[in-house]
C-alpha cells in the first residue's frame, strides 16, 4: 500500500513548483506493463467556479488510481496551464480533443509509489496572479500522470474561467430546455402493449430522475420544460385498472398507485415553470408531411392542449414546436404553421449561418412558411451536449460542469456589444443525473455573465441578425424518418379510424385520434418492428368498433319474399356500443341497391337521405319498399350498406335475396273474388239437396212395427 505520510511530504515540498528538469529513469517492464492497464486520473474538485480577484486561491484536486495488478513507482503528476485565454470556442474544442495547442507551462508533484488498486490523492493550489491570468476569459488547465521516462499514463483536460471584479460585459441570456418525452406504451386507449412504464417511473430510473429534477428546480430561473402529453396520458391510464396485451395474451392489471403519485408530484413540480407541449405522441411531422398524412399534426396539437390541461391542471404552450432532432424542412414547417405554431426550436445544422460567424450568433432567426414568417430559435450544440452529458464515470459530472462554465464564459467574452440569447437542449429521450442537472441550473443562476431566460421570454436580439441560408434538410435526414411502409400501415389504420369518427357524435377528440397519434410517434424511428404490435392492436380495435354498428338478423333471414309485385322489406340497424349515450351515439345512413334494377326496383325509403341516430344498445327497423318489374316469379340480390353522412361505406355490405311470387295485387283480388263465388255456389248446392230430401220423407206413410218373434198376435 502507498505510504500516505511520505506522499503528503512530497506534496508539501513539490506543490506548484516551477517547471524543472527531471532526470530520466530507465524504462522497465513493470512500467511498460502498467501503462497498458489504463490507470485512472480523476479531477474531483475545482474551486471557486469563477475567481474574481488576482489573489483568490484556485484549488484543483483529485486522485490517481492504479487499476493494474502491479505497483507503479516514481510517477509525476503535472498541472499544465497557459496564461493566454482562448480566442474562439473552436479553439476550446480542439484543445479538449487533444488536437489543438496544448499548455506548456507546468507545475509538478512526485509520487514515489502507487500499489495495485491504490488511490493517490493530489491537489494543486494557486492564484490567478501566479498563473498569469490577467483578463476575462477561459484558460486551459491540463492534469497528466507521467511514468519515470515521461510516458503519459493518463490525462484530463479542463478549463478555468477568470473574470476580474471590475469587468462588465453584456449578460448572455441562457435558456435551458429540458425534455420530458418517452415512447408510447398504449395501442388503443384501453390496452398497454409495453410493460416498461412502471419500472421507468421508479426512483433512480429515467422518468423518476426527470421528476426529481422537476421538483428540485421548480423555483429555478431559466428552465423551460418540453413535455409529451402522451406520456402523461399513459401514466394517468396506468393509475387506473388497465389491460396489458403481450403477443396473444391479455391480462387485466390493477391500478398502479406509484403512477398516480408520480403524476401528482409532477403536476405540483410543473405548476410554475413554462411548459411547452409537443403534439400528442410526439409525431414525426416530417415523415407525415412526406407521406401525405397531413391532418395528424394539427390533431396532435389540439390533443396536446386538451390532454396537458387535464393532466397538469394548467395551460401549456402549443405554439412552440421542437421537431425531431431539431430538423424540419419546408413541407413539415407548413404543416406546423397550419396548426398555429409560431416558433420552432431548431438544430444549427438545420438553419446554418450563410457565412461562418466569428462569434456565437444570437439564437433568434426567421423562416418563411405557407402561413407567413415563423420564429426560429437555434440551439447551441455544445451546451446541449453538456446538459445531456453522461456523468456516470468518476469525475465526469465535475468536468462537464466546468466545461459549462467555460463555454458560457467564452460566449460572453466574445467581442460583441449587444446581449445575445443561447439555448441548450439535451437529447430528446435523455437519461439524466438529477444532481448534475440541478447543479447546472443553480450554477447558471450565479455566473456573473449569464441571465437565465425561458423560451416564452425570448425576443429577437437588438443587434443585426445573423444571415442564415434557410432550412437545410439532407437526404440523410430524410432516411432517418419513419419508413414509408410503416407510415403506410399507419395511414391505412387511420383511414378506417376516420370512419368511426364520421359516425360518432361530435366530441373534442375522436375515438381513435390519440391511438393514431401514438402510432405516428417519432419514437418508432428505426423501430418499426417494435411498433408493429401497436399498429395491429389499434387496427383490431378499430375493426371491432366498426363491426358493432351492424345490420342484424341477416344470417337467419337471407331470403325475403314479396307477396306480389311490390312490398316492404324490413331492415334492422343495431348499435352495439353499450349504454354510454354521449360517447357511443352514432349517426349513419342506409344505402339499399338492387343488383338487377330492371327486375327489382328500390323505391324511396326512410333513412335513404335522412340520418339514422342510434344511442348505445339501440335498434331501429327501416321498411324498404320494393317493386318487381316483371310478372314472373323469381329472385334478385339486394345489397344493404351502412354509410357515413358523406357517403363513405361503413362496415361490410350485407346481401339479401328477395323472391317475388309473380302475382300482382289486382290478380290476388280477382282470385279471391272467384274463390268467394265458387264457395257460394257450393253452399247453394248443398242447401238444395238438403231441402229435396226433407220433402220426399214427408210423403211416405209410416210403417207398423212387427211383433217380436215368439209372441202371439
Amino acid at each position: 500500500m502507498i505510504n500516505k505520510a511520505a506522499l503528503l511530504a512530497v506534496l508539501a515540498t513539490t506543490l506548484l513548483l516551477p517547471a524543472a528538469v527531471v532526470p530520466a529513469a530507465t524504462a522497465n517492464a513493470q512500467t511498460t506493463t502498467a501503462s497498458r492497464q489504463s490507470p485512472q486520473l480523476v479531477v474531483e474538485a475545482i474551486s471557486p467556479d469563477v475567481p474574481r480577484e488576482p489573489t483568490t486561491e484556485i484549488k484543483i484536486s483529485g486522485s490517481f488510481t492504479n487499476t493494474g495488478t502491479e505497483a507503479l513507482a516514481n510517477l509525476r503528476i503535472r498541472m499544465r496551464y497557459s496564461s493566454q485565454p482562448f480566442a474562439r470556442r473552436a479553439d476550446m474544442a480542439a484543445y479538449q480533443s487533444g488536437q489543438g495547442l496544448q499548455p506548456t507551462t507546468w507545475n509538478q508533484l512526485n509520487v514515489p509509489q502507487v500499489a495495485p488498486s491504490a488511490k493517490a490523492p493530489w491537489e494543486f493550489v494557486s492564484t490567478p496572479q501566479r498563473l498569469g491570468l490577467t483578463r476575462f476569459g477561459v484558460y486551459p488547465v491540463m492534469v497528466e500522470v507521467l511514468d519515470p521516462i515521461g510516458q503519459q499514463l493518463a490525462v484530463q483536460r479542463t478549463f478555468v474561467a477568470y473574470m476580474p471584479k471590475d469587468v462588465r460585459v453584456p449578460r448572455t441570456r441562457l435558456a435551458m430546455v429540458l425534455p420530458l418525452i418517452d415512447q408510447p406504451r398504449r395501442a388503443d386507449d384501453r390496452t398497454f402493449v409495453s410493460d416498461g412504464l412502471p419500472a421507468s417511473l421508479a426512483d433512480g430510473k429515467r422518468l423518476g430522475n426527470l421528476l426529481e429534477i422537476a421538483r428540485d428546480t421548480s423555483s429555478a430561473k431559466g428552465l423551460t420544460w418540453v413535455v409529451d402529453p402522451a406520456l402523461l396520458d399513459d401514466v394517468r391510464a396506468l393509475g387506473k385498472a388497465y389491460t396489458l396485451r403481450t403477443k396473444d395474451k391479455s391480462e387485466n392489471r390493477p391500478a398502479n398507485a406509484a403512477a398516480a403519485k408520480w403524476l401528482g408530484d409532477l403536476r405540483t413540480a410543473l405548476a410554475k415553470p413554462p411548459v411547452v407541449a409537443t403534439p400528442y405522441g410526439d409525431p414525426d411531422v416530417a415523415a407525415l408531411a412526406h407521406n401525405g398524412v397531413d391532418d395528424v399534426t394539427g390533431t396532435g396539437i389540439d390533443a396536446a392542449r386538451i390532454v396537458a390541461r387535464d393532466t397538469l391542471g394548467r395551460d401549456v404552450l402549443t405554439d412552440v414546436n421542437w421537431p425531431v432532432n431539431g430538423l424540419i424542412d419546408y413541407d413539415g414547417l407548413d404543416l406546423l404553421s397550419t396548426g398555429d405554431v409560431a416558433t420552432v426550436l431548431l438544430n444549427p445544422l438545420n438553419l446554418p449561418p450563410a457565412i461562418p460567424p466569428a462569434t456565437t450568433p444570437d439564437a433568434s432567426a426567421t423562416v418563411e412558411s405557407v402561413n407567413g414568417p415563423i420564429t426560429a430559435l437555434v440551439t447551441d450544440t455544445a451546451l446541449g451536449e453538456i446538459i445531456g452529458a453522461d456523468t456516470s464515470a468518476p469525475g465526469a459530472a465535475l468536468m462537464n460542469r466546468q466545461r459549462f462554465i467555460a463555454e458560457t464564459a467564452m460566449i460572453s467574452s466574445e467581442p460583441v456589444t449587444t446581449a445575445r440569447t443561447v439555448i441548450g437542449v439535451p437529447p430528446r429521450r435523455w437519461d439524466p443525473d438529477p444532481a448534475y442537472v440541478t447543479g447546472l441550473a443553480k450554477t447558471a443562476a450565479t455566473l456573473p455573465w449569464l441571465a437565465p431566460a425561458t423560451l416564452d421570454a425570448i425576443k429577437r436580439g437588438k443587434g443585426v441578425p445573423t444571415p442564415r441560408t434557410g432550412l437545410t434538410y439532407t437526404d440523410q435526414d430524410r432516411r432517418k424518418e419513419l419508413a414509408k411502409p410503416y407510415v403506410g400501415s399507419v395511414k391505412r389504420v387511420a383511414a378506417r379510424a376516420d370512419l368511426t369518427a364520421a359516425v360518432t357524435t361530435e366530441q373534442d377528440l375522436d375515438v381513435f385520434d390519440l391511438a393514431v397519434l401514438r402510432l405516428a410517434s417519432s419514437a418508432w424511428r428505426d423501430r418499426a418492428e417494435t411498433a408493429t404490435p401497436y399498429v395491429k392492436q389499434v387496427g383490431t380495435a378499430v375493426d371491432a368498433r366498426i363491426g358493432k354498428i351492424s345490420i342484424t338478423g341477416t344470417e337467419q333471414t337471407q331470403i325475403r319474399t314479396l307477396a306480389g309485385k311490390n312490398g316492404d322489406v324490413p331492415i334492422t340497424v343495431h348499435n352495439g356500443l353499450g349504454q354510454d349515450v354521449d360517447a357511443n351515439q352514432v349517426t349513419v345512413r342506409l344505402k339499399v341497391t338492387s343488383d338487377q334494377p330492371r327486375l327489382l326496383k328500390i323505391e324511396p325509403y326512410e333513412a335513404k337521405d335522412d340520418p339514422i341516430v342510434l344511442r348505445g344498445g339501440q335498434n331501429r327497423t327501416i321498411r324498404v319498399p320494393m317493386t318487381a318489374t316483371s310478372t314472373a316469379s323469381g329472385q334478385t340480390t339486394v345489397t344493404v350498406q351502412l354509410t357515413t353522412a358523406d357517403g363513405r361505406d361503413y362496415g361490410k355490405p350485407v346481401e339479401l335475396t328477395v323472391r317475388t311470387t309473380g302475382y300482382t295485387g289486382i290478380a290476388l283480388v280477382i282470385v279471391g273474388a272467384a274463390l268467394l263465388v265458387m264457395l257460394a255456389a257450393v253452399i247453394m248446392r248443398v242447401l238444395r239437396r238438403r231441402g229435396t230430401r226433407r220433402a220426399a220423407a214427408a210423403t211416405v206413410p209410416p210403417r207398423r212395427a212387427s211383433a217380436p218373434a215368439g209372441t202371439e198376435s
